[in-house]
């Protein structure tokens, strides 16, 4: 593939959706420590419409690529590289840059610490829908939240991959999943998907619908990628030393410490992002190690939602801003 074209997503400007551009180029060599994989599926997240928008943790330096999950086959190697070899069916960890390294393409390079092989028995689409969101879900409920058996969890914007991942891992461990949904559309499918209660926040008084549901207890861990004014429901919908995990930021208002119910309560609030575990090797390990045992019991299975194709990235994006996935958004290649 060295001396072939291959075709990559960039952007030039910040903006919406139109900004995305596939372009050709010669398919680059992997430098010292990084691998070259030959794309077959990418999975989105909102990180990257975030990064598209400039909104991101990190600016894009223009022309810009971006990406952080994709599942394919190894074709190159560069020097130093000892774990993995030309062949090695791999998906990545998004444990890198954006701003450095892009997946949204035919071809993409990687750390080889970024890429990991993934289980067989995964189509490449799962195996492109894996990562980022078990790993997210693992890292805030089992590493920082210690969620244990019969505990609750409060889990908010839950038919996103990651709220749906988070459902399958309270349930792993015996845990009750309480989560929010705005309308009833997608309140069956949350039920079906593992949780045991599903609050219509359209319809229904959050913090009524957890205190009835708890026996007046509250949630013992929150977990939240919306903030602004819903933190203040949660941190009344939370229990005494509950921990409020934010680990996004969707709505476009202000965020207002909930001072008054974190006081009474003994709250403990904290920002959080996926790269807390992945920076860190030994909960990265046992992120990894987590996330395929529970796909080898089949107690984690990616729920797919709508596959997209490469030329069709401008429409995938959209989609997923208009919030009417199920689950991951995924494109072939």
């Amino acid at each position: 593939m060295s001396k072939s074209q291959v075709k990559s997503v960039y952007f030039h400007k910040a903006g919406n959706a139109s900004v995305l551009q596939i372009e050709s180029h010669d398919a680059k060599e992997p430098a010292s420590g990084e691998v070259r994989i030959n794309v077959e599926a990418i999975g989105l997240n909102r990180a990257e419409v975030m990064f598209r928008e400039a909104q991101y943790l990190e600016a894009p330096v223009f022309p810009a690529r971006l990406g952080y999950e994709a599942s394919g086959t190894i074709d190159a190697v560069g020097e130093g590289v000892t774990q993995l070899k030309v062949g090695d069916r791999v998906s990545t960890i998004p444990s890198f840059s954006m701003g450095q390294y892009g997946v949204y393409g035919q071809s993409a390079i990687m750390p080889e610490h970024a890429a990991v092989p993934y289980p067989e028995s995964l189509s490449a689409v799962e195996g492109a829908s894996i990562w980022m969101q078990y790993l997210t879900a693992f890292g805030a409920l089992i590493e920082l939240g210690q969620l244990q058996k019969e505990q609750t969890v409060l889990i908010t914007a839950a038919s996103s991959s990651v709220g749906l991942a988070a459902i399958q891992i309270a349930k792993q461990v015996g845990a009750t999943a309480i989560v929010t949904s705005r309308t009833s559309a997608k309140k069956a499918a949350l039920l079906s998907a593992g949780a045991d209660h599903v609050v219509v926040t359209d319809d229904e008084d959050l913090v009524d619908r957890v205190m009835s549901i708890t026996d007046g207890q509250g949630a013992d861990l929150i977990f939240d990628p919306i903030a602004g004014a819903i933190v203040e429901q949660l941190a009344a919908a939370a229990a005494q030393g509950a921990t409020l995990i934010e680990y996004g930021a969707l709505s476009s208002e202000d965020t207002a410490f909930p001072l008054m119910h974190a006081l009474a309560k003994g709250l403990t609030i904290r920002g959080y992002t996926l790269f807390e575990i992945v920076q860190d090797e030994a909960r990265l390990q046992r992120g990894i190690s987590f996330v395929e045992n529970g796909l080898a019991s089949g107690s984690l299975k990616p729920i797919l939602d709508k596959n997209f194709k490469l030329e069709d990235i401008q429409q995938a994006h959209e989609y997923m801003e208009s919030n009417k996935q199920f689950g991951k958004i995924t494109v072939s290649v």
